[in-house]
């Protein structure tokens, strides 16, 4: 991914809502799951890491990233963005530049 399409998926990850939660158990199977189905269906998605969960936040991005084959586009604080590029051309939903 070139600094461009990163820059592009950052502007319009500004306006999303995180639609995960990670909490004390961390990554789990389950978590891993959701964040592949939320990837499939909206293909650029916001997740919010909360107070109680110990693992650094790079760290889980970066696990989450290899497990569910998609890219880290940021990480600032206690939020992760993630974008992976639907399968079908019809369901694509974000035209990278």
């Amino acid at each position: 991914m070139t600094t461009k399409q990163r820059a592009y998926l950052k502007g319009l990850a500004m306006n999303l809502e995180p639609i995960i939660q990670i909490g004390k158990s961390s990554v789990t199977p389950e978590l891993t799951a959701a964040v592949e189905e939320a990837l499939e269906a909206r293909e650029l998605i916001k997740i919010s890491v909360l107070k109680n969960c110990l693992d650094d936040g790079k760290d889980m991005a970066q696990m989450l990233s290899e497990r569910t084959h998609s890219q880290v586009v940021q990480v600032i604080g206690k939020k992760i963005v993630l974008y992976k590029q639907a399968k079908d051309e019809k369901k694509r939903k974000i035209v990278l530049p």
